[in-house]
């Protein structure tokens, strides 16, 4: 509970901090230069807080940062994390040219377990045992579920500006399972979830 207070504090200060310093041109913008669907749907990362996707990172919702010292890294299932120790100057643009490099990874043939999730905002990022599975979209709809090996696993869906979703999924050998749920925006009670069976 405590460190959820301080990391709502830490971002109560980044913001007011951004907002005093915004318009004195202090404040370092960061843009993402993307070449093919993956580096437009990776996940961002900056000094260890998810912050959105990079597509979405742009415009009215471009990303504006303090000057100093900043850890980006861009992750996208089956692909290399970009990670970038950025030393960031007042009034810079600074761009990150992305090049997502594939891993080379047998798919496991243990993994018969099938999860779809429903949730709201699909652009919202699905972690499972802690590691970054993509976005929402990406995994709701035919043909579009998680293959998973059976047991348990944690899911959790996060997005900035909503608290976070977790749950926990038992999965037997080719069994299908959907997570329903809606992340809730600025508040402090929990989201109602549903777990169905098929």
């Amino acid at each position: 509970m405590l460190g959820r207070a301080t990391l709502f504090l830490s971002a109560l200060f980044l913001a007011s901090s951004c907002l005093l310093h915004a318009e004195n041109g202090v404040l370092v913008e960061v843009r993402f230069i993307t070449h093919n669907r993956a580096e437009k749907t990776a996940g961002v990362w900056i000094d260890g807080q998810y912050v959105g996707y990079t597509k979405e990172l742009a415009g009215d919702k471009k990303m504006l940062l303090l000057p100093g010292k900043h850890e980006i890294i861009v992750r996208q299932p089956w692909y290399r994390d970009y990670v970038e120790h950025a030393v960031l100057e007042p009034g810079e643009v600074h761009v990150v040219n992305l090049s997502l490099v594939k891993e080379a990874r047998a798919s496991s043939r243990d993994a018969t377990g099938e999860l779809r999730i429903s949730a709201t905002p699909t652009r919202a990022a699905v972690f499972v045992d802690e590691q970054f599975a993509g976005h929402v979209d990406e995994f709701d709809g035919v043909g579009k579920a998680m293959l998973l090996t059976p047991g348990r696993h944690r899911v959790r869906l996060a997005l900035p500006g909503y608290l976070p979703f977790e749950t926990t999924v038992d999965l037997r050998p080719h069994q299908k399972l959907k997570i329903e749920t809606a992340l809730v925006k600025g508040s402090i009670t929990e989201a109602g979830s549903l777990v169905s069976q098929k």
